[in-house]
This record gives C-alpha cells, sequence and structure tokens, in this order.
C-alpha cells in the first residue's frame, strides 16, 4: 500500500478519535477532566489535519509527549471514570521515538498505576501491574522492530523522493566509487561542501538537487552541511559550472571543493569547512566567489 493512503486512513481514524473525546467532554460535569479532554481532542485533530508524508518530520520527533502527559492527567484527576485508559500506555509505547520520551512515558505509567492501589485493592491492583509491564514490553519492542527497520530503510532510501539526495553515510563508500570510475573513463570529478544555517539546509539541498545533473548524488551531511559530487569533462568545465552553482545557490555559507584524486581525508575537508569563512575555496585555497 503506497504511503499517501495509508496517511489518510490514518488521519481518518485521529479524526473519529478527536470526535469521540470532544463528546465525552461535552458530557462530563469535571472541569479539570472537560479541558484535559479538549486538549486531547484539539490535539490528535491539529495533528490529522497536519499529518503527512515528510522527510523533514522523521518518526522520531517526539510527538507521543503531549498525550502522555494528558493521559496521566486523566488518570490522576478522575481515576474511577478513566482507569481502563491505563491500558493505553502500551499502545503509545508502540511507535519509534526518542528513548527519553520513552523513559518517560514508562515512569508515567508506574505512577498511574501506583495511583490506582486505593481504588482497585491490593490484589487487582498487583495483577494490573503484572499486565500492563507484559503489555508494554510487548509495546516496546515493536517500537524497537520498527526503529531498527527505519534505520535500515533510510541507509538505502533517499531523503527526498524524487530527489538525488542521499544520507551522508553513503559519501564516504560513493566517492571511492566515484575516484576509480573518473579514473577509468578519464573525466573530472569533484567534491563540493555547503555549510548553511539550519533552517536554509533543506531550501538549499533542494535547489542544490535541482541545479545538479541528475547523475551527480547529493548528500545530506549534516543539519547545516551539504555536499555533492561534480562530475565533468575535464579541469576547465568543472571551473566554470563549479562559479555558476555558486553563484546560483546564492548561499551566504561556506563552500569549498577539491577533486577527488587529491582528496585525502573528508573528515579534515568537513573540519576545515567549519572554520572557513563565507566564501567559495578551491583545494584549499580562496577562490572568488
Amino acid at each position: 500500500m503506497q504511503t499517501k493512503y495509508k496517511i489518510g486512513l490514518l488521519r481518518g481514524n485521529l479524526l473519529i478519535a478527536a470526535l469521540l473525546l470532544a463528546l465525552l467532554a461535552v458530557f462530563t460535569h469535571h472541569a479539570s477532566e472537560a479541558l484535559l479532554l479538549w486538549l486531547a481532542a484539539g490535539w490528535l485533530a491539529v495533528t490529522a489535519l497536519l499529518l503527512g508524508f515528510d522527510h523533514r518530520r522523521p518518526a522520531t520527533v517526539p510527538w507521543q509527549l503531549l498525550p502522555a502527559l494528558l493521559l496521566a492527567a486523566l488518570l490522576w484527576v478522575n481515576p474511577e471514570r478513566h482507569v481502563t485508559w491505563l491500558w493505553a500506555w502500551a499502545v503509545l509505547l508502540m511507535l519509534p521515538q526518542p528513548r527519553w520520551i520513552l523513559l518517560l512515558e514508562g515512569l508515567l505509567a508506574l505512577a498511574t498505576w501506583g495511583s490506582l492501589h486505593a481504588l482497585l485493592g491490593l490484589e487487582q491492583w498487583l495483577l494490573t501491574g503484572l499486565l500492563l509491564a507484559g503489555l508494554m514490553l510487548l509495546g516496546l519492542s515493536r517500537a524497537l522492530d520498527l526503529h531498527a527497520r527505519r534505520e535500515v530503510t533510510l541507509r538505502r532510501a533517499r531523503l527526498v523522493p524524487g530527489l538525488a539526495l542521499w544520507p551522508g553515510h553513503r559519501l564516504a563508500h560513493d566517492l571511492a566509487l566515484e575516484r576509480s570510475r573518473s579514473q577509468r573513463e578519464g573525466v573530472h570529478a569533484e567534491l563540493l561542501l555547503l555549510r548553511t544555517s539550519r533552517h536554509l539546509c533543506w531550501p538549499l539541498a533542494y535547489r542544490l538537487c535541482q541545479l545538479t545533473r541528475s547523475f551527480e548524488p547529493c548528500y545530506r551531511l549534516d543539519p547545516r552541511s551539504l555536499a555533492v559530487i561534480l562530475i565533468s569533462a575535464d579541469a576547465e568545465e568543472a571551473a566554470t559550472r563549479r562559479e555558476a552553482l555558486w553563484h546560483r545557490l546564492d548561499t551566504r555559507g561556506p563552500a569549498r571543493t577539491v577533486t577527488l584524486s587529491a582528496l585525502a581525508s573528508l573528515d579534515h575537508e568537513r573540519r576545515a569547512l567549519v572554520r572557513q569563512a563565507a566564501e567559495l575555496q578551491v583545494d584549499g585555497e580562496a577562490a572568488n566567489g
């Protein structure tokens, strides 16, 4: 099933859940409980409306933090009415998320379960705790499995569908391939490194992919650094393309380029890029940008 159809189904489920929570909020007589239900309904509705496949919003963004806090608050404010919602902790653990969110949800689940001691009685309270722990372990195993699959997918997938933008860990391997290919075919290959601010990195990556050839791979090295392997017929054509590309990108950050045959260390070039002034440098020598 294509991603867009999965997103549509999930959006519909979220909207239905938001509607149900809104109905519960309408018929509750406790102001604090109604406020929490309205917040939860609003969060679900906004999430559904903004939901979409976006490479800039991976599954590890801690979107589960707010519902975890709302769930804990509901169980503390009115446990008699919402005690069955205790099992929702296992559901929250199922999706990939940062480890600190997993730890926080585990602590909140433990705290809310502990507060039910007087309500359930000792035997039911202990049994509930054992069942909840088992379900949360299942949810955690599911989350870890999805996280591992996502990591494997990102190693071989483009960061943006339709654009030749790849994860940075591929660059070292591709540099060796392109170096041997350029020597074998007698073409000029060079590495161009770019650095910009965090909020301009994705727009710059998009322009870089649009301005380079389809067989010239681009890479996102970190939230502020990009790279591209430029292939030209000879050094003269490479210089012309490099200058034209630099001016059309219109970036204020530093950039440096080095031929693949002269590239000794990618890490050294990246460190030099961080220390470099906001200009284009060619093989470590200043060039007019």
